[in-house]
């Protein structure tokens, strides 16, 4: 058997919109919780209650991805701004 070997490299990850997406993911999953909420009784009687819970557990994970992405963006920004500022200083004579 052969072993796999790539034929060229992997390209560069994709940079978007990552916090705006995030927070539109977590907004989603918070309406959902809020839309089912009013059928709370009918998710009780069929045995379905996990899903009023896992729209809820969502909401929260995505709040906890809104923070790691904002201080992700934060740092990203950050080192850009500072290997510009040493490009700058290594250009002076």
């Amino acid at each position: 058997m052969t072993k796999w070997t790539p034929r060229h490299e992997a390209p560069e990850p994709l940079e978007g919109p990552v916090v705006a997406t995030v927070t539109g993911g977590t907004i989603v999953w918070f309406v959902l919780f809020l839309v089912q909420l009013p059928f709370y009784g009918w998710f009780e009687d069929h045995g379905h209650l996990w899903w009023l819970w896992t729209c809820l557990a969502g909401g929260g994970l995505g709040l906890i991805g809104i923070w790691y992405v904002r201080k992700r963006d934060a740092a990203i920004r950050a080192a850009r701004e500072r290997d510009a500022a040493a490009a700058v200083a290594a250009k002076r004579p």
